[in-house]
């Protein structure tokens, strides 16, 4: 009997951290705006405007690389705007309770990489195809998720989907129309 209970006080804290060191291992990227410890975020976006328009969006960072990639269904045919708003508040009806652009640096409204200026949110058009749905994939070392840097931190902001293009020059916003999905990069 001695030995059991010598075996008892070893086993159950063993146990225990074994239990602890495999559930940390497989703990897997939940569809309900968490991040895990891989550094990547998946959200939801909900249709604004009542346009139907819906969808996930999936952002990964890995060496110092932030990945953004979309899948967007609902669409009217042709092409629409993307962009990273300023805040993680999508629940007014038209969108706009998340603010413009994220523009952390202060520059003009163009396209990204212009060398007059961007916002870190001008992410561009993508193109809907003729049953509506559409993919997106951006990369860039601009963006991080949940690093310290404001210039750079993506966390707390909103993706959005316009009805239109944006003409990379009308200022600020590129003149894309009414947004018609939103999604809080929320943790």
């Amino acid at each position: 009997m001695k030995n059991k209970k010598n075996l008892d006080k070893y086993l159950i804290p063993f146990l225990i951290g074994i239990t602890a060191v495999v559930y940390s291992c497989f703990s897997p990227v939940k569809k309900d705006n968490t991040i895990n410890s891989t550094n990547e975020i998946t959200i939801l976006l909900d249709e604004k405007n009542s346009s139907g328009v819906s969808g996930e969006v999936n952002f990964t960072e890995e060496n110092n690389i932030t990945t953004m990639t979309s899948i967007i269904s609902g669409l009217t045919v042709g092409s629409h705007a993307i962009h990273i708003h300023m805040k993680s508040d999508c629940s007014s009806d038209d969108g706009k309770s998340a603010g413009g652009h994220w523009n952390p640096t202060a520059k003009k409204h163009g396209a990204w990489g212009d060398s007059e200026g961007y916002h870190k949110g001008d992410i561009g058009n993508f193109v809907a195809d003729e049953n509506g749905n559409a993919s997106i994939k951006f990369e860039t070392e601009e963006w991080c998720i949940g690093c310290d840097d404001e210039n750079k931190n993506i966390i707390g902001k909103a993706v959005i989907i316009h009805q239109g293009e944006d003409d990379m020059t009308s200022q600020p916003s590129g003149a894309a129309g009414s947004r018609i999905s939103c999604a809080g990069i929320i943790k």
